[in-house]
């Protein structure tokens, strides 16, 4: 398959001329401002970004091309961006290099340039994933990018290995922050239609006098606004995944056209007649209770039970015991490399806090605290306080002595089994000498197995 290369560009006749000179080694996409552009990127994640910085509806400064950047760093880290400025916005491109871009070329660009820039970020991008796959391999608590050691996470994976190739309704629930889309995509990408589009969409995030026509998609005068036919996310989803954020918050009227779409695979765009055959997987996610939603008459239990036909779910950070050290020290890892400061690590202090804390905010909180302190830190180690961790949160479920032995207890097994049982590694693992450990093995009753 050829790499996908995505020119962002107000000026039609720019873009134009850059697809017909590259459009025989990569698969073109187009977009003309911000919006569109970040629907392409999420959807297809393409290999690199060629980005105009001056899009609409400032085009005669570098807001948009600079909030643009941004977003394809949240939600596309791999792929590599390419500054495309004129003369006069030479200095907001060497700014955008320096926020995370991979190069740039000032207008009228020259194709051999640009073809080599193009062939060198393809390459960079096959070591990367090549590396990460190789990393993934080594790692055995590491999971199509999600790390977890215990238990819990392990059946997570368990599910999405099985269910994967199975292409039914997968219903996943959790506490916000907790994953779910990132196990959505899991499930795709291990799935056979993993070459198809992956489209994520947050119920509750749109209107609900527009959600309709988000999904099912509309005709020409369906309603005021309505000036050209417009495809739904399940038809523009179609033979791949479409991952339903926050199912809860569907309206009714919505979960019956949902329903008839799971049981008959098919739809009608708002204001249409004609019946669309579709095949498209649909992956759930919410973190309400939906059978709660059912007794109060907010969502329809034989819609439910449709989603529902394999559930995954997933447990909060604070019930993952010592994973939240493994995570805490991979998310320290990227952003440490990403920031230039690889000599980063835990204080003592920070590992005691980081498995103290109760983490209401799941995986999200501990990653957002952790590129926090990386850009932060003053010094080498991370302290509680970099981490704006003071406070240990007791729920009055346990008395601090049972807590901080059960703590103590997660942090020496999950030392000893990251280890190989080897006492010196275990203890530089935790920032404590081998005769303590010894004491703790001794008082908390762990034996070296």
């Amino acid at each position: 398959m050829k790499s996908q290369v995505l020119i962002v560009d107000d000026d039609e006749e720019i873009r134009t001329q850059m697809k017909w000179a590259i459009s025989d080694d990569y698969e073109v996409l187009m977009a003309g401002d911000r919006v569109e552009a970040m629907r392409l990127v999420k959807e297809h994640r393409p290999e690199v970004v060629l980005l105009d910085l001056g899009l609409p509806p400032h085009p005669h400064d570098s807001t948009e091309g600079m909030v643009m950047l941004s977003g394809i760093q949240e939600h596309a880290r791999e792929t590599k961006v390419i500054i495309i400025s004129g003369q006069a916005d030479r200095t907001n491109a060497v700014r955008a290099v320096g926020a995370g871009a991979y190069d740039f070329l000032c207008k009228p660009v020259d194709m051999t340039q640009l073809n080599t820039l193009l062939e060198r970020c393809v390459y960079i991008n096959e070591l990367e994933r090549e590396y990460r796959l190789g990393e993934a391999r080594e790692r055995p608590d590491v999971f199509e990018g999600m790390v977890g050691s215990g238990d819990a996470m392990q059946e997570v994976f368990t599910v999405i290995r099985k269910v994967s190739s199975a292409m039914v309704p997968v219903l996943i629930l959790g506490e916000s922050g907790t994953g779910k889309e990132m196990v959505a995509r899991a499930i795709h990408r291990r799935g056979p239609a993993s070459d198809r589009p992956f489209i994520a969409i947050n119920c509750n995030a749109i209107p609900e006098n527009l959600i309709e026509s988000e999904l099912f998609g509309h005709e020409k005068g369906a309603f005021t606004g309505a000036h050209a036919r417009r495809e739904g996310m399940i038809e523009s989803a179609a033979g791949g995944t479409l991952f339903l954020d926050e199912i809860g918050d569907l309206p009714a009227h919505v979960q019956v056209k949902l329903l008839r779409f799971l049981q008959e695979r098919k739809i009608q765009r708002v204001g249409g007649r004609e019946e669309l055959d579709i095949e498209t997987r649909i992956v759930a996610a919410t973190h309400v209770d939906l059978k709660k939603a059912i007794e109060d008459g907010d969502f329809r239990e034989d819609l439910y039970f449709r989603l529902a036909v394999v559930v995954c779910r997933l447990p909060p950070l604070r019930d993952r015991g010592s994973d939240v050290l493994l995570l805490a020290r991979d998310f320290l890892r990227g952003f440490a490399k990403r920031n230039g400061r690889p000599e980063l690590a835990f204080d003592p202090g920070a590992l005691r806090d980081i498995g103290r804390h109760r983490w209401p905010g799941n995986v999200r909180e501990l990653q957002n605290r952790v590129q926090r302190a990386v850009i932060m830190a003053d010094g080498s180690r991370l302290s509680s306080a970099d981490l704006e961790l003071n406070a240990f949160d007791d729920d009055g479920g346990e008395t601090l002595r049972e807590a901080r032995e059960r703590l103590e207890s997660e942090m020496v097994k999950g030392a000893l089994d990251r280890n190989g049982n080897k006492i010196a590694a275990a203890a530089r693992d935790l920032g404590i000498s081998r005769p303590t450990f010894y004491e703790l093995m001794n008082k908390l009753g762990i034996s070296k197995t």
